[in-house]
């Protein structure tokens, strides 16, 4: 099946800093996969979106850790706890490189764990390896 037949691949970014959502839209547009990104700015707003049934679903989750109003890993923690959400791959996107950080993303069942890094170019990398392993290798379940 070429890309042209795919399904288009929901994508939310929960992200506060303009710039990274800019160079992740860029990324995710170079890509060689479909895609719809819907954007929110913070957890409270992302977690609103998530339980609204008229939005779309996303077929992953593209999350920041540093996030006004209701941080990533709260986010991360009621995303895993609700049985209608908690099969939507959750990629731990951001700057913090702290074990801390790490462990918790992932004993509150982050699926991968990816520090930013600040170079434009290997910003660019990261993102189209994501792309690359989740929207193409990776089987993302259906929205049943």
């Amino acid at each position: 099946m070429s890309h042209a037949d795919s399904k288009m691949i929901e994508i939310l970014l929960v992200e506060d800093n303009p710039g990274d959502v800019q160079l992740t839209k860029e990324a995710f547009l170079e890509g060689k996969i479909r895609n719809n990104m819907t954007v929110m700015r913070d957890g409270v707003e992302a977690f609103a979106y998530l339980k609204n049934p008229q939005a779309a679903r996303p077929d992953i989750i593209l999350l920041d850790l540093n996030l006004p109003r209701m941080g990533g890993l709260e986010v991360l923690s009621k995303i895993k706890d609700d049985p209608d959400l908690r099969v939507i791959p959750v990629v731990i996107l951001t700057t913090s490189q702290d074990e801390a950080d790490i462990a918790k993303s992932y004993r509150s069942h982050a699926n991968c764990y990816i520090a930013k890094p600040v170079d434009f170019e290997k910003f660019m990398q990261v993102v189209r390896s994501l792309e690359d392993f989740w929207l193409t290798v990776v089987r993302l379940p259906s929205h049943t």
